[in-house]
């Protein structure tokens, strides 16, 4: 792309129009993604150790009773969290889109001894199996799929549960997608980051789709040697807490439980994200 692009860009971007999500797939850009998923100076891409440490503490204790299970984790990342409750007897399943992310979870339950599946592919495409006692999606990456598509998921995770099986759903509050779609425009420059491992000028817009309930996030990136323009984009879709209870029921999910965070505690809360759990009816 040329930089007359930036300048004759549609405005508003239609949602979705321009890329579902940023090129998780990519086998460049998850290599990059990789480090910053095992980052501990960071809680962006992953969460640093100790607070995943917590989390799969309330996990097993909490939510699974002590009692070894069939997990599936649908966007599992490195597998971080699979690789912790995998050690005390769960049956592990991973799925994920990245490259990069896939090869280095095997390469690590290999060296651990651990045998964890894990599976590159669409979360909502892929056959992942049956058969699963919880299903876990963490982080707030429900809310990149349309309206539509997370709704046909929770009803697949509801099939490949076993009768009372558990669904741990952490997206993203209403509020805070609302506030990412009305963001200001920015820019910075980058010597290398996820987008491209050369300088480059980085440009982003936001925009909050009242109609629809989404906001889309644009980023140009423009290389410093050439000015050759890459354009990326991804959209969010909002829910309320009444959205969310409506998607688990028409889904076959019952006993709609809150948490504050994925460690039980309001000490381990993050800003803009909301953890539901519930069983299959």
């Amino acid at each position: 792309m040329k930089i007359d692009t930036i300048i004759n860009r549609s405005l508003p971007p239609t949602p979705w129009a321009e890329g579902e999500k940023i090129p998780w797939n990519d086998p460049s850009f998850s290599e990059r993604m990789l480090n910053e998923h095992l980052s501990q100076e960071h809680d962006m891409a992953s969460r640093r150790s100790a607070i995943i440490d917590r989390h799969v503490t309330w996990i097993h204790e909490t939510c699974l009773n002590g009692f070894p299970s069939r997990i599936l984790d649908l966007g599992c990342g490195p597998g971080l969290y699979l690789q912790r409750l995998a050690q005390p007897g769960h049956t592990c399943v991973g799925v994920d889109f990245a490259p990069a992310s896939i090869k280095y979870a095997r390469s690590q339950a290999a060296e651990a001894g651990l045998k964890i599946e894990y599976i590159q592919g669409d979360i909502r495409t892929v056959d992942y199996g049956e058969s699963f006692d919880l299903v876990m999606i963490v982080f707030g990456e429900f809310n990149v799929f349309k309206r539509k598509d997370a709704q046909t998921l929770l009803g697949r995770i509801n099939q490949t549960l076993v009768p009372g099986g558990k669904i741990i759903l952490e997206p993203q509050t209403y509020d805070i997608i609302e506030k990412e779609g009305n963001r200001s425009p920015s820019w910075h420059t980058e010597l290398g980051g996820i987008f491209s491992k050369k300088p480059h000028l980085w440009l982003e817009e936001h925009f909050w789709h009242p109609d629809c309930h989404a906001a889309t996030t644009r980023y140009f990136i423009i290389d410093a040697a050439t000015g050759a323009v890459d354009r990326f984009a991804s959209t969010c879709q909002a829910y309320t807490d009444d959205d969310y209870d409506l998607l688990l029921a028409n889904a076959g999910f019952s006993e709609i439980q809150r948490f504050p965070s994925l460690a039980g505690t309001e000490k381990d809360r993050q800003e803009g994200l909301v953890v539901l759990m519930a069983k299959k009816s």
